[in-house]
């Protein structure tokens, strides 16, 4: 299938997470991470508004991640505060304190909202207020934010245990189970849930298609393959959601492959060598990856050669890449946002959020990037080319509770 023409096709599905052995509780990058990068583009980076979120990721390993449902942001935070957001404005619509500490999340369907907490408890709430629902219990830890299509919400455990549980009563309907490494990276992709086939990858390599029905495997692409003589060498976990586009889906691993896979059959379509633990994006014919080693590269779907490579972030664990008009946001480890030139790749603009850092994946609302930092900041930004707008308004701030 050429990618020519990606961008018109996408349907973007985002997600996870760093460069941590499981665990390891160290928040210091493996390699000396590049320094902080002089700026001269004509970018701004401005937000419009901002609030706090409880103590964020409460200075752990966490990957707890917003959600955009409908209209409507949906953000936790590691010590129990749930929020309802307006993302145009940045007001409240409802806040809960949950009083227990969260572990994953946030997912959600039309009606409700999921999260897992610290002891490995399924929660869901109404969406429309908060109000606690049923809540059942997994068999280990989650990191990944638990995904619903409407009829069931699935749950993958970091020791390869998929779980699919009916929406409206928490009856558990099915179960998969992946034989997975000993050695492994703390994260976990999120699972991709449709109404036919849910689509989930393994710390071993392995990309799944299973039955959304029953849960039984329909295929199985293998995106990685270990090699190498030491555990770390073998390392091939695949910790980033694939991206859909029409009937492909498209995959990186770590230390593995950036692939293109047909969801019918799981057939290899193409695939390079490439290492990497976010979810790529796409714009302009290009396959945008935020590579292990901190590098972004665009790689043209059509020749699947490169087509510009930033090094200046090396190191620097950049988080998910997010497309923003004519630019290419990620946020890295020290919680500096950038914005990256499409066309080559030039760094144009940047802003410090938070010195705790940014992990999880932005969400673009509008014109807008919606990011959430690990110190708990929830924050939209605005883009602003120097010329072409007037300066933003200084942004609206909710006190911390």
């Amino acid at each position: 299938m050429p990618l020519g023409n990606l961008r018109r096709a996408l349907i973007a599905l985002t997600v996870l997470p760093g460069i941590w052995l499981a665990g390891c509780s160290s928040t210091e990058p493996f390699e000396e991470p590049a320094p902080v990068p002089d700026v001269v583009g004509d970018a701004q980076l401005k937000p419009v508004w901002r609030m706090s979120v409880g103590d964020g990721h409460d200075g752990q390993l966490l990957h707890i991640q917003p959600a955009l449902l409908g209209d409507v942001l949906y953000a936790a935070s590691a010590d129990g505060e749930l929020v309802s957001v307006d993302p145009d404005t940045g007001d409240l619509n409802w806040e809960r304190d949950l009083d227990r500490e969260i572990m994953a999340g946030v997912g959600g369907d039309r009606k409700r909202l999921y999260l897992v907490s610290s002891d490995a408890q399924l929660l869901s709430f109404a969406r429309e207020d908060g109000e606690p629902g049923w809540e059942v219990s997994l068999p280990n830890e989650v990191l990944a934010p638990p995904q619903s299509n409407g009829s069931l919400v699935v749950a993958q455990t970091i020791d390869g245990k998929v779980l699919a549980f009916d929406v409206e009563t928490g009856d558990k309907r099915w179960q998969y189970e992946a034989a997975v490494p000993v050695l492994t990276l703390r994260g976990t992709a999120t699972p991709l849930v449709g109404s036919e086939m849910t689509l989930v990858s393994f710390a071993n390599g392995q990309l799944f298609g299973l039955s959304s029905e029953s849960g039984q495997p329909l295929w199985q692409y293998a995106v990685g393959e270990p090699k190498g003589r030491t555990e770390l060498e073998r390392l091939v976990d695949v910790t980033a959601q694939p991206i859909v586009i029409e009937t492909v889906a498209l995959v990186v691993g770590y230390q593995g492959n950036l692939a293109a896979v047909d969801i019918r059959n799981g057939q290899e379509i193409w695939s390079r060598r490439m290492s990497s633990l976010r979810s790529p994006a796409i714009a302009y014919s290009n396959i945008l990856v935020t590579e292990s080693n901190g590098t972004i590269t665009a790689i043209d779907g059509a020749s699947r050669q490169v087509a510009w490579s930033q090094e200046q972030l090396a190191w620097r664990q950049p988080t998910a890449p997010l497309v923003l008009e004519d630019h290419l946001l990620v946020g890295d480890f020290e919680g500096y946002l950038h914005a990256l030139s499409l066309e080559d790749g030039a760094l144009a603009g940047q802003l410090k959020l938070d010195s705790e850092g940014l992990r999880v994946p932005m969400i673009r609302w509008k014109d807008r990037a919606l990011v959430y930092t690990n110190g708990g900041r929830l924050a939209a930004i605005e883009l602003i080319v120097r010329g072409s707008a007037p300066t933003a308004a200084p942004p609206r701030e909710r006190p911390s509770r």
